[in-house]
């Protein structure tokens, strides 16, 4: 910045000085205050007659252009395999459209029975989990899947007490657990159709 201010003075003369640090950090200097680094370059366009940003606006509109040539093609190749805009291609061309629409056909068959057989299976899994749950909380309930109920006479027993029994997969009495009703529930005690009765589960 120093030499450059000195080149200023000594020799009457605009100097202009880019610089980037190690760091990526940018700095400038311009010796005439209203001065820009834009006007600079431009000066220095118009005194070798040249022009610094024209081979890289080409650059730019060619790669343009080409972006816009691959954007037409894909639309077209879109069309294309959605039946449209057909009566442009060859035999051999629609020959090669046919085999690339069997190709995606069937990778999209692939792909759909794949996720049909995995979404199968992960029922199975459910359902599965499901009963072995259903048969884990019968186990501990200690209860059939079909019980039956019943009323039976019991002319063993005194009284009016009801019986209330289970039966344990026989039918002897030796199967059978008894259970008296507790005194505290007068509304069984005073169920009676002419004899004593057992409520049993068979």
């Amino acid at each position: 910045m120093k030499k450059a201010k000195e080149l200023t003075v000594l020799c009457d003369a605009q100097v202009a000085i880019i610089m980037f640090s190690s760091t990526g950090k940018y700095h400038e200097f311009i010796s005439s205050a209203p001065s820009t680094i834009k006007g600079i370059f431009d000066r220095y366009q118009q005194a070798l007659g040249t022009s610094l940003w024209t081979e890289q606006y080409e650059n730019m509109q060619r790669t343009l252009s080409h972006l816009n040539d691959i954007n037409r093609n894909l639309r077209t190749e879109i069309r294309q395999r959605m039946g449209e805009d057909l009566d442009v291609l060859e035999f051999d061309e629609l020959r090669g459209l046919e085999q690339n629409v069997d190709t995606a056909l069937k990778e999209v068959r692939q792909r759909k029975y794949h996720v049909i057989t995995t979404q199968t299976e992960t029922y199975k899994k459910k359902v599965k989990h499901s009963q072995e749950a259903y048969k884990n909380l019968q186990q501990e309930l200690g209860m059939r899947e079909d019980p039956a109920f019943g009323f039976v006479d019991n002319p063993a027993a005194g009284g009016w007490d009801g019986v209330a029994a289970v039966a344990m997969g026989g039918s002897s009495a030796a199967d059978m657990y008894a259970f008296r009703v507790v005194p505290s529930q007068p509304n069984l005690h005073g169920m009676a159709y002419g004899g004593s009765h057992d409520l049993r589960l068979g």
